[in-house]
C-alpha cells in the first residue's frame, strides 16, 4: 500500500537521492531550478511504501509573472525504478493538483512531456507570453488552469516568489537529515 503525505523533513535525503537517480546530478542546472533556488515550496508531497520507505515526491512552487501575477510551478516529479508502473506518479499528481485547486491557486505551470501531463489537464500553447529566466523548449512549456483565464493573464518573465528558505539565504550548509533507501 502507498501513502500519499505531506512531505517532512525525514524525507529530505530520499527525496534528493531519488531526484539524482531520476534527472541526473546536473540537474540543478535546468532553468526551472532558477524558479526554486533559495525558495521553500508551497505544497510538497511524499510517496511512501507499506515500510515507511519513499519512492516517489512532487512539489509545487509559488511564481509570479512580470506584472506580480503568481502562479505554482510543479516539478520535480519523480517515482523510484522499482515502483514505475503502479501510478503512483498519477496518485502524486492528482493530490498535488488537487491541493492546490482547494487552496485558491488559479493556475499550475510545468515544464514535461505532453503525453504523460495531457492526462491532469495540461495543455500546451497557453503560456505565450510567458517566458522563464533561462533557456526552455517551449512545445514542452505546460499549462493547467483552475481559474478561467488566468493563463491568458499570465506575461513576461516568471520568477520565484513566496517563502524563502532561511538555511539558503544565509548560504548555510544543508544539513543532512536521516537518509531513507530509495529502491
Amino acid at each position: 500500500m502507498i501513502h500519499i503525505v505531506d512531505e517532512a523533513p525525514a524525507h529530505v535525503g530520499a527525496r534528493e537521492a531519488l531526484l539524482d537517480l531520476s534527472f541526473g546530478f546536473d540537474r540543478h542546472q535546468k532553468t526551472s531550478e532558477r524558479l526554486r533556488e533559495g525558495r521553500l515550496p508551497a505544497f510538497a508531497y511524499s510517496a511512501l511504501d507499506e515500510d515507511g520507505e519513499l519512492v516517489g515526491t512532487v512539489r509545487l512552487w509559488p511564481v509570479s509573472d512580470g506584472t506580480g501575477q503568481g502562479s505554482l510551478m510543479l516539478g520535480p516529479l519523480a517515482v523510484a525504478k522499482t515502483c514505475q508502473g503502479q501510478r503512483i506518479g498519477d496518485r502524486l499528481m492528482r493530490h498535488a493538483l488537487t491541493q492546490a485547486a482547494l487552496a485558491g491557486h488559479g493556475s499550475v505551470l510545468l515544464v514535461g512531456d505532453l503525453a504523460y501531463y495531457e492526462r491532469f489537464g495540461f495543455a500546451r500553447g497557453l503560456l505565450d507570453g510567458v517566458v522563464l529566466p533561462g533557456p526552455l523548449e517551449r512545445e514542452r512549456f505546460l499549462g493547467l488552469e483552475f481559474t478561467s483565464g488566468h493563463l491568458e493573464r499570465l506575461s513576461g518573465c516568471l520568477a520565484g516568489a513566496g517563502q524563502i528558505d532561511p538555511v539558503a539565504a544565509l548560504g548555510l550548509p544543508s544539513v543532512d537529515l536521516p537518509y531513507h533507501k530509495v529502491a
